[in-house]
């Protein structure tokens, strides 16, 4: 019996090499190789990094949080969605703003000439349904 289970045993160990390797062979590779996630690991997290940060001014004042990033099918970041209402999410007015527009000065993100008012001026950002 304990013989038997040995043969099973080995039987699996020399074929699960080969049984990978043919999962492999042809397919799509799902994650990145051990060069790009070098790459990977030097950018930035949107959830770590990004999302929820404040938003100043070039006068250092404050005028908003990064609430949202938006990617387009073409696999760009464009937009940062920019919550320019009350703190907490109270009078919650939500405004596109592209990312070409963004400064990162040390480690601050800046939208220069942005004033609170001039956000809440802007059209507000809906989500399509």
């Amino acid at each position: 019996m304990k013989t038997s289970h040995l043969i099973v045993l080995a039987g699996l160990a020399i074929a699960a090499p080969a049984v990978s390797q043919a999962q492999v062979a042809g397919s799509t590779v799902l994650g990145v190789s051990v060069a790009e996630l070098r790459d990977v690991t030097l950018g930035w997290s949107a959830k770590r990094q990004i999302l929820g940060r404040p938003v100043y001014n070039n006068m250092d004042e404050r005028v908003g949080s990064v609430d949202d990033i938006i990617v387009t099918p073409g696999k760009s970041v464009t937009y940062a969605i920019v919550n320019a209402g009350g703190f907490l999410a109270v009078a919650k007015h939500d405004v596109a703003v592209p990312v070409s527009q963004f400064q990162l000065n040390g480690d601050k993100l800046v939208l220069p000439g942005a004033t609170k008012d001039a956000l809440k001026a802007s059209p507000p950002f809906e989500y399509a349904n």
